[in-house]
């Protein structure tokens, strides 16, 4: 399975950020979204997510040769900073989504299940979401976008303010479930970038560019990331 962008461009007033993108991604693989503060990944997200209008551009799935424009349920999108119900418990969270969703989730679990993919201790499902740590949040909020199991899972930035352990855990998480699905990782931290990630893709210019990992044990690998991030213009 691929997902493909298509001559995608958004411009903000005189600024432009994203220019007429083409990219091809492969299931299996989790891709290092790398750019420096500004460059536009977020707004990358916000147009594939279609949470806000691009100026042009499609978007597409394509399964043994055959292509389709994408639908809603292709894509989740994990945000920077976790937003959940907080006045729900986490079983009553996890018990609502399904229930609004489950005609459209695939291999159905119950909800412990769920609770345990994400290391979240038996006495916590039934505490307030208001009451979770920071971490917690961010794992109910990743659990709950890989429930529908999307072909694409966007990640912007979700593990930058995580202690080391829960980075860990939501780290051996997403490779275990990559293989059915495109993981867009979206950082500005190159060495995040190179311990998670199989490919290396570099916003810079609004232009999407790989960096091959395959000389990843060379020492020039990582000046050739930086060259490509100092590049950037914020004139």
């Amino acid at each position: 399975m691929k997902f493909i962008i298509e001559n995608l461009s958004k411009n903000f007033e005189d600024k432009n950020v994203l220019n007429n993108i083409s990219f091809s991604f492969e299931s299996g693989k989790i891709y290092g979204l790398l750019g420096r503060n500004g460059a536009g990944k977020t707004t990358l997200f916000n147009c594939v997510n279609k949470d806000i209008k691009s100026d042009s551009g499609e978007f597409y799935i394509e399964n043994n040769g055959e292509k389709r424009l994408t639908v809603p349920n292709d894509l989740s999108y994990v945000l920077s900073t976790p937003t959940v119900p907080e006045f729900l418990t986490g079983r009553e969270f996890l018990k609502f989504f399904i229930e609004i969703n489950e005609k459209h989730i695939p291999n159905l679990l119950n909800v412990d299940e769920y609770f345990e993919m994400v290391n979240i201790e038996f006495s916590d499902r039934d505490k307030l979401l208001k009451d979770y740590s920071h971490g917690m949040k961010n794992k109910m909020q990743m659990i709950v976008n890989i429930i529908v199991q999307p072909n694409v899972l966007l990640l912007d930035e979700p593990l930058t303010s995580l202690d080391v352990v829960v980075a860990e855990e939501m780290k051996e998480l997403l490779k275990k479930i990559k293989s059915d699905k495109v993981i867009i990782f979206s950082t500005h931290i190159m060495e995040l970038a190179l311990d998670l990630c199989d490919e290396i893709v570099i916003l810079s210019h609004g232009t999407l560019d790989v960096i091959s990992k395959s000389d990843l044990g060379n020492s020039e690998f990582k000046d050739k990331i930086i060259s490509a991030l100092k590049e950037e213009n914020y004139a």
